[in-house]
């Protein structure tokens, strides 16, 4: 009924899926529905995507799911995987769903949910005419008779499109099938009360099973097709608010690079600044150096001139006694020696100072080399792009009543073999619409049995396996198992 009311897009409606959701989401938590390992969290993700919206990695980050009760607790102790592993895998599917609204994902996780095999089915208890226990099973798809111990596959399913009357006298109820060559199937409730009840929902679910597969009246059809334009309408704003996110986006990106650029053409200028004043105090002291070193030239040479003086003195005025001449050749000698040494002090002094004038030169030029490049830094620092010409962005981004005394229930023939043809193309387009879905939840299922606690799994965890290994699944079952049991 829900699905059908769905493209209505109503109030109604809109009602009528959050109650159903947290409906089915609670059932499932507290295991009233069994749900396995990959479909719980594949519903997990799109119950994140209901709450919070589309993943965004600087909000969502580790953790953030640390407090929500997103699986059962039989699947978290079926595995060796810790609560981060758990919130991985959820993200990895919640980030897939960008762009879904809080109405979509919740209209998701109920139609993965309707696929469940407890999903919808009241169970009722009930014995046949040999006294065996057996469980009644009522849903939108038909009648199922279950055994105690395994209420996920049938014994017995008796489709709305092949059932031709339902009724009950006092305890026993009767089911008789379109194809009068199939025996009537009988059973007997504890209560009749439980018969009435059991009989008000198969009007109901047969009602619905009908009404989903009439045409739709002209009115349905405007409703739908308003529904439509509505949808359209809404997922071109959503376009557009992403469109105008993402130029945001790349205008904070922009600002940031122009920021970071300055900041770089900042400490280039303060590097630059730094290098000139230490050319500066280079040049200062190369410059005090080679002063330095051209005095003691000076002086040296000064020197050296002296003693050249004193040696042509002593010449001039030596005695002409042996001793004196010896000693006075002696010291012509000494003074010849240290005018030689004097005047080489004096020639490396000189060189000295012109090693000094050259690097006091080069230091010079590296000097306004630094000035031209702190020119060149300066001009470069006074061109600020986007400030002016930006266009700002906008600042916002954004049931069924019973009241029956009738004890049975017919159903038209005519209905029934049109609605068994209508069944079996749905059945074909559903198939191929979940085939995607399968792979993804294999592959999950695939990745963590590696952590699977064996000894941990349950009874319907057995079962459930066991269905899958044979490629049973909710809707083919239906179509596998006997149509009919012995009356006795």
């Amino acid at each position: 009924f829900l699905l059908s009311l769905w493209p209505l897009n109503s109030t109604k409606a809109m009602f009528y899926l959050l109650c159903c959701f947290a409906q089915v989401k609670k059932q499932i938590l507290d295991e009233k529905i069994y749900c396995p390992p990959e479909a719980s969290v594949l519903l997990a993700s799109y119950a994140v995507q209901a709450k919070y919206g589309d993943y965004d990695p600087t909000v969502h980050q580790r953790g953030f799911l640390a407090q929500e009760e997103l699986l059962p607790k039989r699947v978290i102790n079926l595995y060796q995987m810790t609560p981060e592993m758990w919130e991985e895998r959820i993200t990895a599917w919640y980030a897939e769903h960008r762009g879904r609204a809080r109405d979509e994902a919740e209209m998701e996780y109920l139609k993965i949910a309707q696929d469940l095999e407890m999903y919808g089915v009241n169970y009722f208890a009930i014995r046949n005419k040999k006294g065996t226990e057996l469980l009644l099973g009522v849903d939108a798809l038909g009648l199922h008779i279950y055994d105690p111990e395994n209420r996920l596959t049938p014994k017995i399913s008796f489709p709305w499109n092949e059932i031709r009357n339902i009724s009950y006298s006092d305890k026993e109820f009767t089911i008789k099938p379109l194809d009068k060559k199939i025996d009537v199937f009988k059973f007997n409730s504890s209560k009749l009360r439980v018969n009435k009840l059991i009989l008000q929902l198969c009007i109901g679910n047969h009602d619905l099973f009908m009404r989903r597969r009439k045409a739709d009246s002209l009115e349905v059809q405007q409703m739908k097709a308003q529904a439509r334009e509505e949808k359209a309408r809404k997922q071109m704003e959503r376009q557009r608010l992403a469109r105008e996110k993402q130029m945001r986006e790349e205008a904070e990106r922009t600002r940031d690079e122009l920021e970071r650029r300055l900041l770089q053409l900042k400490e280039e200028a303060t590097m630059a600044n730094e290098a000139l004043m230490r050319s500066e105090e280079t040049a200062d002291l190369l410059a005090e150096k080679a002063q330095i070193t051209e005095e003691e030239a000076k002086l040296l040479a000064q020197k050296a001139a002296e003693a050249e003086q004193e040696m042509q003195r002593i010449k001039a005025t030596a005695i002409r006694t042996e001793e004196e001449k010896r000693l006075m050749e002696q010291k012509v000698l000494e003074a010849e020696m240290l005018a030689l040494k004097m005047a080489e002090e004096s020639e490396r002094r000189a060189k000295e100072a012109d090693q000094l004038k050259q690097d006091l030169q080069e230091a010079r030029e590296s000097e306004r080399r630094a000035k031209q490049k702190l020119l060149e830094i300066t001009s470069k620092s006074s061109y600020t792009p986007m400030n002016s010409g930006m266009t700002a962005l906008p600042a916002d981004l954004p049931s069924f009543n019973l009241i029956s005394e009738s004890l049975s229930f017919d159903f038209k023939d005519t209905d029934m073999k049109r609605l068994s043809m209508e069944i079996e193309k749905e059945k074909v387009e559903y198939m191929e619409k979940s085939k995607h879905l399968q792979e993804q939840l294999n592959e999950l299922k695939t990745e963590i049995e590696a952590l699977k606690l064996k000894e941990r799994e349950t009874a319907l965890d057995i079962l459930h396996n066991e269905n899958a290994d044979r490629g049973n699944s909710k809707h083919n079952t239906i179509k596998k198992v006997p149509r009919f049991l012995p009356c006795s």
